[in-house]
């Protein structure tokens, strides 16, 4: 029998039955997906209500920072654009990250298929939206439907469940991070504004500052975000667009753990059982210094154990999924609809952009990926069937955020940012359809009348 006191505690405070549901909610894979098209929605109808000048005007709410001549003075729509989306595009540079030195992107043979299926994905769309829109303003926006929407094509595969292979899931995964590479380099090379050369070279520093960090295990997150907030400053005023800062501070975070699981191990069960020769001795634990230092202790291995990188990653996954995309899509999903409908989506913008992610993304992905596996360039996840890779191929025409980041960059206040928002919003959702029913329908090789559909020896 124990000889301690321990201080009594309340194992099922009252608050904790308001937020399991909700902790469970913000937890599944899918939920990040039903905010987002819960805020589209709120936009478009909103958009197109007697209140539409309320929400136009609550973008234009003009928000400053700074003080003197060191001041950002922009609206609240340019706030979440190209700064909270930096957070984003920061969280989008760790998962690259991730997969490029321990995921499906860290050798030539996992990485093959999806980066030739990504280089598909990405350059049928583009020529699709070139061939209606060959000239004129339009021409701006062929970047838009080579973009793929992680969050939404992820949580369709979620909804699934157990039809959706794992091996799927990992496929349309590193495609789709693949594919924002893309669309990062897409953004900073084609839409960016005139470029100040000695701003940019005070972003360099900036870098330069945050890569001698990483070579010295400078490891504290908060030097990182200070340096960082520099540098997206820095680079905001030179013309390149401010959000390349969130992928760059990515790549400047420690990967490495300072500890291995062996020393964690070691580590932690030395203070199990300090604390068990604790209680032994029945001194009051739950009241003593001793247990502060082994609490210490045990804290330090778990951050020790853990790399920054992927700490940071958990710690910002809800708040990008629950408030920046959510926000975001707010912000730029709402269109006001004027005249007829189909003047709208039958313009060359936003055909162009619907059979781009449409058609697009589910020819250029299925039939590069085809074509690597049968030159043996690349091989095909095994007991995937060819009608499940196709159904995520089409899962890849969900363009939405980065598709709509990109619409805002080369529209801007255009009236065909109207059109692109139509397209973008058209062609996802015929893709999200599609890729669902197919893979739901016929994944795993499943038989229909006694024979193999579209089976691995296509």
């Amino acid at each position: 029998m124990d000889t301690e006191k321990d201080i009594k505690i309340e194992e099922h405070p009252p608050i904790e039955t308001v937020l399991k549901p909700i902790r469970k909610f913000m937890h599944v894979e899918t939920s990040g997906g039903i905010v987002l098209i819960v805020m589209t929605i709120i936009a478009i109808i909103w958009a197109n209500s007697p209140l539409a000048d309320v929400y136009f005007h609550l973008l234009e709410t003009k928000i400053v920072l700074g003080f003197g001549d060191y001041r950002i003075d922009e609206s609240l729509h340019y706030w979440i654009n190209d700064g909270l989306m930096a957070i984003f595009f920061f969280l989008v540079g760790l998962e690259i990250k991730r997969e490029l030195l321990i995921g499906e992107l860290s050798t030539i043979k996992t990485a093959s298929l999806p980066i030739i299926a990504a280089f598909g994905g990405m350059l049928v769309p583009a020529l699709i939206y070139l061939i209606f829109n060959p000239g004129g303003e339009g021409q701006k926006g062929w970047g838009i439907p080579m973009a793929t929407d992680i969050a939404f094509s992820i949580g369709i595969l979620a909804l699934l469940g157990s039809k959706a292979p794992f091996a799927i899931k990992v496929f349309l995964t590193a495609f789709a991070i693949v594919d924002d590479i893309g669309a990062v380099l897409v953004i900073a090379m084609f839409y960016t504004a005139d470029i100040s050369l000695v701003i940019l070279g005070i972003a360099a520093f900036f870098l330069l500052i945050l890569i001698v960090m990483n070579f010295l295990h400078v490891r504290a997150p908060s030097a990182y975000i200070v340096i960082g907030l520099l540098l997206w400053a820095a680079l905001l005023k030179s013309g390149i667009h401010a959000t390349i800062a969130g992928i760059l501070l990515a790549f400047t975070i420690p990967a490495k753990a300072r500890i291995n699981s062996r020393q964690f191990l070691d580590t932690t069960q030395s203070a199990l059982e300090d604390l068990k020769k604790l209680r032994s001795i029945g001194k009051n634990v739950m009241t003593s210094n001793e247990l502060s230092s082994i609490v210490y202790d045990i804290e330090d291995s778990c951050e020790a154990v853990q790399t920054p990188s992927q700490r940071i990653q958990d710690e910002l996954h809800l708040f990008v999924a629950f408030f920046i995309m959510p926000l975001f899509a707010f912000a730029n999903a709402g269109v006001k609809i004027d005249g007829n409908i189909l003047n709208l989506v039958g313009h060359p913008v936003s055909i162009g952009i619907i059979f781009g992610l449409f058609f697009g993304k589910q020819i250029g992905v299925f039939v590069f990926s085809w074509l690597a596996v049968k030159l043996k360039i690349a091989e095909k996840p095994h007991n995937i069937s060819w009608i499940t890779m196709y159904g995520a191929a089409c899962l890849g025409g969900i363009g939405f955020t980065m598709s709509l980041f990109i619409a805002s960059l080369a529209f801007g206040s255009l009236p065909l940012a109207g059109n692109a928002k139509i397209g973008i919003l058209a062609g996802s959702l015929i893709s999200g359809i599609l890729g669902y029913v197919v893979i739901k329908k016929y994944s795993s090789d499943k038989k229909k009348n006694g024979k193999k559909i579209f089976t691995n020896n296509l």
